[in-house]
């Protein structure tokens, strides 16, 4: 497969030191072609903020591409796919995100990166309780077509994938080591499962690297960017699910926690989450989709097939302005958010705004979580 000056150009730049993807995304800036990023000049680079005269070096002196093309090479033979931040291909969630990763490898199918879906984690060390609810939620989420995202650790993350497996869903597990470490080793076959059950498995970190301890509270901002919402089954106060919460509010997605016994110390961490309004107290799937108004995109596979009425906006479409009708067409075809249509559309969102309040009123369109619309 042909790989894109820009991935390769990104990948390079991903191995000097400090290079953090602000200041990737700033150079990339600077050029027409990805390429020219190494030969701006001294001069051009000093007056880019915090590029200091170590980074500069770094930069001007890159040498490196035999190491580049033995990633890409690796990448290849591993069959993953290398998608950028620049990519149609990279998952639309994830970009709206303050510090989405540039690179990510992925194996499986790349569309799943795209559906709707909700992330399902809790303890490495469930309770009987927390088992058996993991799978109940997760079922009833495939159920409506929700792809279920989680970090194939021990635990709640395990019987997620798992649970999605078997009832025939698709499933995203995120890694906090290279896409050709599966950790834990017990996992493999789990692992397989989810390729061949047509779900997939995403990394940022290069292949061949280890788990360290750092990289799962960096993976974590991955689980929940992907999703539409987070759902904690079970959590102590600490440790990665509660981690993976804070993240997800901070990244205005919805957080959903099941209650537990107010003396088990292993759900404390849910029960905390909802006494504090930082979650929704949930006791079914449908609950979430109630919340989430997502009942019109976790349609039941049962209904798929049932003949569908014009959409409000095209009965009422006499009475809609040019604007109007123009957010419509676009929100029939997929949701999207409110700075896509801006993008779209030429209009500031700001411009929006009045107008999808209107058709908001009218019942043609309904506001998703995380600033997304579509049609009612």
């Amino acid at each position: 497969m042909q790989i894109p000056e820009v991935t390769r150009v990104i990948l390079a730049l991903q191995q000097i030191p400090a290079m953090g993807a602000q200041r990737i995304r700033l150079l990339l800036g600077q050029v027409e072609e990805p390429a020219q990023v190494f030969s701006l000049g001294r001069k051009r680079l000093q007056k880019l903020n915090g590029f200091g005269d170590k980074i500069i070096n770094s930069i001007l002196g890159f040498d490196n591409w035999q190491d580049i093309d033995e990633i890409l090479k690796k990448t290849e033979q591993l069959n993953a796919r290398l998608v950028s931040w620049f990519d149609e291909d990279y998952p639309p969630l994830l970009r709206e995100t303050g510090d989405p990763p540039l690179l990510l490898w992925v194996l499986g199918d790349v569309s799943n990166l795209k559906k709707d879906g909700i992330a399902v984690i809790g303890t490495r060390k469930p309770g009987k309780y927390g088992q058996l609810v993991a799978q109940q939620f997760t079922k009833e989420l495939v159920a409506h077509n929700a792809v279920v995202t989680s970090g194939l650790a021990y635990g709640i993350d395990t019987i997620a994938h798992r649970a999605a497996v078997d009832a025939g869903g698709k499933t995203i597990a995120v890694l906090g080591s290279g896409i050709d470490w599966i950790y834990p080793a017990a996992n493999k076959k789990l692992a397989n499962d989810i390729l061949e059950n047509g779900g997939t498995i995403i990394s940022e970190f290069l292949p061949g690297s280890k788990p360290d301890a750092g990289n799962f509270p960096v993976r974590n901002r991955i689980v929940s960017g992907l999703s539409r919402g987070v759902l904690v089954i079970e959590s102590g106060m600490e440790g990665g699910s509660m981690i993976t919460a804070r993240i997800a509010l901070e990244q205005n997605r919805e957080v959903f926690a099941v209650p537990h016994h107010i003396q088990y110390p292993g759900g404390s961490g849910c029960n905390r989450l909802i006494r504090d309004g930082h979650a929704k107290l949930v006791q079914t799937a449908d609950d979430i989709f109630s919340e989430m108004s997502l009942s019109g995109f976790f349609e039941s596979a049962a209904n798929e097939q049932r003949v569908k009425p014009h959409p409000n906006w095209r009965v009422q479409k006499d009475d809609l302005d040019e604007l109007a009708i123009s957010i419509c067409e676009l929100l029939e075809e997929e949701s999207l958010h409110i700075d896509k249509l801006s993008e779209k559309l030429g209009k500031r969102p700001d411009e929006l705004a009045v107008a999808l309040l209107e058709l908001e009123f009218k019942g043609c369109l309904k506001p998703l979580a995380g600033k997304m619309f579509a049609i009612s």
